[in-house]
């Protein structure tokens, strides 16, 4: 072949890696490292202390938990405001329930969640409404309700279940949520109906995806998700304050976004979009706070980098309203 053309064909190629999906794919991957280096250079190599790393591990405990059942509901290209006050919500019945039994407070909170969920999901599925506008309406009523049961004081929990604030115990069951829904997402016909309903909801139904009640169950498993999240929480904080999962549902988007998550959902997502994330999230929120910023200059720092990657990840030609 003509030298001329081999290294035509060779640019051709990079010019096609580089304003192509693979590239998209790996930015998530980039950009945290990117983040850690960065991090680690501001701070001296304070981030990467043993008890740095700690630390922010036990960040992500529970958000990790919350996103992988955010992950189906925009999967799906819709979205979920009230992961926040379902957390606080569910946190209260955990506290109140340990003082009987620690299973049934694992299981009342779980309950809870599914609970504020299935309520999400019917007025989406039965009413046609879009999920923003029945999350952000159903976050200001749960938000009401945790602040109803502590305004004049904190729901305290029982020694016992704060006894449990272990790290192998979190990590565990951090890891089981995400082994279990890995497993659904790639293995079982969960994952393809999600997928398919997220690229094009018509075209799903006409291929026999049941549309209605693969929404409603993915707002159900992420409200359930958020109550087994909802026991990590309290075996940490001890007892629930109004303030409880306050901008939570916040940091769930952007450490999904920052994964790589499309905010339009469908075929495109990737399962490691929740764990880069959310690790990505917590490195740059343990390094601005090891820098001593202010909380304004963080949130500010913060909503640069996530319109960045909105911009650099978003896929244009799928890009509508959110559902």
């Amino acid at each position: 072949m003509d030298k001329n053309k081999v290294e035509k064909n060779e640019q051709s190629k990079l010019h096609a890696f580089l304003t192509g999906d693979r590239l998209k794919a790996l930015l998530p991957l980039i950009g945290f490292v990117v983040i850690l280096l960065v991090m680690h250079i501001m701070t001296n190599g304070k981030i990467l202390t043993p008890k740095k790393m700690r630390l922010l591990l036990s960040q992500i405990y529970y958000p990790t938990i919350v996103a992988t059942g955010v992950f189906f509901i925009m999967t799906l290209g819709s979205i979920d405001f009230t992961e926040g006050s379902t957390l606080g919500v569910a946190s209260i019945v955990v506290s109140a329930l340990s003082f009987y039994s620690i299973p049934l407070a694992i299981v009342g909170g779980i309950l809870t969640g599914a609970l504020i969920g299935a309520v999400n999901g019917f007025f989406h599925v039965k009413f046609r409404l879009p999920s923003f506008i029945v999350t952000i309406c159903t976050m200001y009523l749960f938000r009401g309700v945790c602040a109803y049961f502590t305004t004049e004081t904190a729901v305290p929990a029982s020694n016992a279940i704060k006894a449990l604030d272990q790290d192998w115990l979190k990590i565990t069951i951090t890891l089981a949520v995400l082994v279990i829904a890995f497993f659904l997402f790639k293995f079982t016909r969960i994952g393809n109906d999600v997928k398919a309903v997220g690229s094009g909801e018509t075209a799903a139904r006409f291929s026999g995806v049941r549309t209605a009640r693969v929404k409603f169950l993915a707002f159900v498993s992420a409200g359930a998700l958020t109550g087994l999240a909802a026991f990590v929480n309290v075996i940490k904080v001890g007892s629930i304050t109004a303030t409880a999962g306050n901008q939570l549902e916040t940091q769930i988007l952007i450490s999904l976004v920052l994964g790589g998550l499309p905010i339009t959902g469908g075929a495109k997502v990737r399962f490691s979009n929740i764990v880069i994330g959310t690790l990505m999230y917590a490195v740059l929120n343990s390094g601005l706070s090891i820098l001593g910023y202010e909380p304004q200059v963080q949130q500010l720092i913060k909503g640069i980098v996530f319109l960045v990657f909105v911009a650099l990840t978003i896929d244009r030609k799928a890009l509508k309203v959110i559902k």
